[in-house]
């Protein structure tokens, strides 16, 4: 009976092994989600960047509105002033340049 235990006993062993995935499956598993993985990670920087060069965006046409609005309001402001003959008008130079 011993030997009848041992015998099943081995080859119990031998098919819980055997039944496991082989070594060239393992790796071939851990390059493939490597892979997966550094892909995925790529995918994300890029979208990080492009957010990052949307905003970018975003705020320098925020600055040239502000620019262009302070410009204008400063505009209205000596045209203001000339109408209420504050200040002089600027004089023009020859071929239609202010001073």
């Amino acid at each position: 009976m011993k030997k009848l235990l041992s015998i099943v006993a081995v080859a119990g062993m031998t098919a819980i092994v055997a039944c496991g995935p082989s070594a060239a499956e393992v790796a071939k598993k851990h390059a493939d989600d490597s892979t997966h993985l550094a892909d995925s990670v790529a995918k994300v920087n890029a979208k990080a960047k492009m957010v990052q060069d949307s905003l970018a965006a975003i705020e320098a046409k925020k600055a040239d509105d502000a620019k262009k609005a302070a410009e204008e309001a400063a505009k209205a402001a000596h045209e203001d002033s000339v109408a209420k003959k504050l200040i002089k008008p600027a004089k023009e130079e020859k071929g239609g340049k202010k001073k």
